[in-house]
């Protein structure tokens, strides 16, 4: 997925007094696709410990979903950033910055 479409698909907006967001069904599916694919590497993370497999092993398939997880995180962010923060900045909201100066200390701690 190019800059472009994720700054054109994603968008954030308040409803019924809740934050959403508003991701084309491209964009959607493109995480959809990706959980479930970390989802199933999980459930194989699941049965290696059941196994008794090495344990190096379920480290490095562990390590590969926290991979996967982050290239989410990394999508969600710059779709956020490309469109909800630069549109609530220019309204003049700025403490949208410190909002996802938090979630990026958040996702640097892992």
């Amino acid at each position: 997925m190019n800059e472009e479409e994720v700054m054109d698909e994603s968008c954030c907006a308040v409803g019924d007094g809740h934050r959403k967001s508003h991701h084309s069904d491209k964009v959607k599916n493109n995480l959809v696709t990706r959980l479930n694919r970390i989802e199933g590497q999980i459930r194989g993370i699941k049965g290696l410990i059941e196994k008794d497999t090495y344990c190096d092993d379920v480290i490095n398939q562990i390590s590969a979903t926290q991979s996967a997880l982050n290239s989410v995180a990394k999508i969600l962010l710059e779709g956020h950033m490309k469109s909800c923060v630069v549109e609530r900045i220019q309204e003049g909201d700025y403490e949208v910055l410190d909002e996802v100066l938090v979630t990026i200390q958040k996702l640097m701690k892992k």
